[in-house]
């Protein structure tokens, strides 16, 4: 066995299997897998091998596309299409928007009748059948032999694979560097580590420091004998039927049926035993009988099949269903290619070709910003916790997850110091990062956590909330509203290193004087966005950088990656709980706020994007005059302690400006009007600042930060599509969610990215990435919207106050 070697690689299931051969493809031939058992001994083994690229995060589409083409490649894969049947009208309207965000990210894929479904799968019973999704490319693997085709692959290039090698510790330097790992062989020395472990995922990487929330959750299959008379052909296609809850593919002239329980049953999340191998664990017939008999309900043959095995097996999940990748901030050399969460081969040759990209390149093809192993908060620290969030997401892998609705476990976890107030005046809570955040207000109701609330309201349909928001964006577009905004992330950045570290990060210039509050991108070495921040100069090496409620963690570990060894001091540190924030916006905030302080608060005083401390009632209060409503107001950042008091203050001296509380869905709402854009649903690390209309951010002169080089590129071979506002149908507000494909002269051309009902300008609105060359204000377009195209207009980029004169 190797002592010494470019990086190490542990866990020899498919994803770390795919992680070597692609290190060694890319040159690293020194680089050796572990493996504690023999490979496909974990969750890989169980796996039944089912191969979809649909999926309508763009990502894990590509991923799963290039997947396909890989294990082709291997001669590994048997290409046999699937159908993925609506068993209700409620379902066909879910395929039909899957279908519609799928082909506008470029799938070209189409719904099916029942009549077309049941020539693919005749055998099938036409009862409760609406149509279906029909896609000729997937197809399905054999677990073992696909793993060890490419671990073969991998060691033809020159890497190594160690079977019966447990690791035992990982070595970190004084300085946070891995510098080896230790096993039950021999000790190796690397510069690299890659933590691909699956179902030990988390204490291997406790062996580094690092702390992951990747919980086992059990998934069961059942092997059916063929039945006389009804044999499955061996090219059938495979089927997945959403209602019912079940997948099948054929096997041995009969069926593999697996299935997504609504309460699925997680274990060992106090760590997994690492004498498990490839065993079954005890099945429970009784928990998968209820999707036994719903298979049968749509192959009714299979009541004569015989039950041959039905396995019982753990797979990790994290607590969104999304793999964690990465190199963790503060552990350099210390990667993440884990918790797959049922993404199995799907995800597994993708995964392997974007970590092995990352860590040989600096950079990947395609944007894993949402897939970064560090952005969970704290609160996913506790395994329980992490346990229930990934529970949860496995019950909606089928069951349907409308846009809506609201997780509902282990709620309230993270309260706001105001959040009783929120509760008295009526709010529907939703969650975002474990805190309850009010989303609307209905006063006088009573307050209440929403849940799954659009599937009660009849699923896709427009949203009840609808007269509530309105009234809120009312209020702040013609009095004065009030917003509780403390789930805001806070990160305080101290020293002398904090400015060169800033401009590293940030395109818009850092050296601002104190005061100044910035908004500005980060951005990856292409200069895609990966951060959308606000940052305020406290003082001259005080700074403040402001983040959404999701995206903090990603964001402080993006800091604390990029700090040089030879940089000055600067100390990084979450503040986000010891500050409430208070929105308070509107045409007579000015006048609600200069009636509880002394402070000038005048244009003059306190101008656009600047900060200071005004006093109220003897507390001091930071003042932000910055708006994502496009009106006149102030972020307010208080002590947690007297926010309380500070909400009490300006709610009284408001009444007489009829002041109203607003919520999330009301914010979204009003700057859909004023054309803001959300990070990661309108600017991804695939859109560049010039692209997404933010190129007043970029700062040339002010250093070299991260991205320059290729922004200056990409400007000068000129900007090919741009982010467009457009209005959709007429004033009637629409079930627009986001996603839906945009049709330009007959063909797909893009897909909408946020999408909602402007109430004040009372129009559809929704934001595209559009070529310049060929869209202009006469452009025809369409909207797919539930299988229904309606017509759609290139509109002004901002539809409300484009002089911005409502924010003075």
């Amino acid at each position: 066995m190797r002592s010494q070697a470019r990086a190490v690689v542990i866990g020899g299931g498919i994803t770390g299997c795919s992680v070597l051969y692609h290190l060694a493809q890319a040159g690293w031939t020194e680089a050796v897998l572990v493996e504690k058992a023999e490979l496909t001994s974990g969750a890989t083994c169980h796996a039944a091998g089912m191969l979809t690229q649909f999926n309508t995060s763009p990502t894990i589409m590509r991923m799963r596309k290039y997947s396909t083409g890989l294990y082709q490649s291997l001669n590994a894969y048997s290409q046999v299409g699937s159908v993925n049947i609506a068993s209700s009208a409620e379902m066909l309207r879910t395929l039909q928007r899957n279908v519609s965000r799928a082909k506008g990210i470029g799938l070209n894929v189409e719904l099916i009748s029942p009549e077309e479904a049941l020539k693919l799968i005749p055998w099938m019973s036409s009862q409760d059948l609406y149509g279906a999704v029909y896609l000729p490319e997937d197809g399905h693997i054999d677990p073992h032999e696909t793993t060890y085709a490419l671990a073969k692959a991998a060691i033809r290039l020159g890497a190594q694979v160690y079977t019966r090698t447990r690791v035992t510790g990982i070595e970190v330097s004084s300085r946070g560097e891995v510098t080896g790992v230790k096993t039950d062989r021999g000790d190796i020395h690397c510069e690299v580590v890659v933590n691909a472990a699956g179902i030990w995922a988390a204490q291997v990487a406790a062996m580094a420091g690092v702390n992951i929330p990747s919980t086992p959750v059990i998934h069961q299959h059942i092997a059916l004998e063929p039945v006389a008379g009804h044999e499955i052909p061996s090219g059938s296609p495979t089927f997945r039927d959403y209602d019912y809850l079940v997948y099948g593919r054929p096997e041995s002239g009969g069926y593999l049926v697996g299935g997504w329980e609504l309460n699925p049953v997680s274990c060992w999340i106090d760590g997994v035993p690492w004498d498990h191998e490839s065993a079954d664990l005890p099945n429970d017939f009784d928990r998968f009988a209820p999707m036994l008999e719903d298979t049968i309900k749509r192959m009714p043959f299979l009541i004569e099949a015989g039950m041959i095995r039905l396995v019982a097996h753990p797979d990790a999940f994290s607590p969104d269903a999304g793999p964690l990748l990465g190199e963790w901030p503060g552990r350099k050399g210390f990667w993440l290619a884990c918790a797959s969460s049922m993404q199995g081969f799907g995800g597994g040759g993708g995964i392997g070709k974007s970590v092995a990209e990352w860590i040989v390149d600096g950079g990947t093809e395609w944007d894993l910003t949402a897939y970064r192993a560090w952005r969970f908060s704290r609160n996913y620290h506790d395994p329980f916790y992490a346990s229930e969030r990934a529970r949860e997401c496995y019950k909606y892998y089928y069951y349907t997850h409308y846009p809506h609705d609201e997780s509902m476990v282990c709620r309230p976890r993270r309260i706001s110091a105001l959040h009783q107030r929120m509760q008295d005046l009526g709010a529907v809570f939703g969650t975002k990062n474990g805190w309850e955040r009010a989303n609307y207000f209905l006063p006088g109701q009573g307050w209440r956590m929403g849940g799954e609330d659009q599937r009660e309201w009849g699923g896709w349909v427009k949203p009840a909330f609808g007269d509530a928001v309105g009234r809120e964006c009312s209020a702040v577009r013609k009095q004065v509203g009030m917003i509780d905004l403390s789930s805001f992330g806070k990160i305080d950045l101290n020293g002398p290193g904090a400015l060169r570290l800033l401009q590293r990060l940030a395109c818009n210039n850092m050296d601002r004087p104190a005061g100044s509050v910035i908004y500005t991108q980060f951005l990856d070495r292409e200069g895609g966005i990966v951060g959308d921040v606000t940052v305020t100069r406290l003082a001259g090496n005080h700074f403040r950088v402001v983040s959404g409620a999701a995206h903090v963690d990603s964001d402080l570990g993006w800091m604390r990656t990029h700090v040089h060894t030879d940089d000055p001091p600067v100390k990084i540190r979450d503040v986000t709980d010891d500050f409430a924030v208070i929105g308070l916006y509107g045409p007579r905030a000015r006048d609600v706020l200069s009636a509880v302080t002394g402070s000038d608060v005048s244009d003059d005083a306190l101008p656009y994007m600047t900060a200071q401390t005004v006093n109220i009632s003897g507390i001091n209060v930071l003042a932000q005059r910055v708006s994502y409503v496009g009106e006149l107001g102030w972020e307010l950042y208080i002590r947690a302690g007297d926010s309380v008091f500070i909400w009490d203050i300006l709610w009284q001296a408001g009444q007489k400006h009829s002041i109203k509380a607003f919520g999330y869905k009301a914010v979204d709402a009003l700057r859909l009007e004023r054309g803001f854009a959300a990070l990661a649903n309108d600017i991804t690390s695939e859109e560049n600042p010039y692209e997404a209309r933010l190129g007043f951010c970029v700062k040339m002169n002010a250093g070299d930060f991260i991205g320059r080089q290729a922004l200056i590129r990409k400007k000068a071979a000129g900007i090919r599509q741009r982010l467009f506002t457009l209005t959709i149908g007429g004033e009637e507000a629409l079930a627009l969610y986001g996603g839906e494909a945009v049709i330009f002269e007959g063909k797909v051309v893009s897909r909408l990215r946020s999408a909602g009902y402007g109430h004040t300008v009372k129009k559809n609105i929704g934001f595209a990435y559009l070529p310049v060359d060929r869209i202009t204000e006469a452009a025809r377009l369409e909207v797919e919207v539930f299988g229904e195209t309606v017509t759609a207009e290139v509109a002004a980029d901002i539809l409300y106050d484009p002089e911005g004169s409502a924010r003075r």
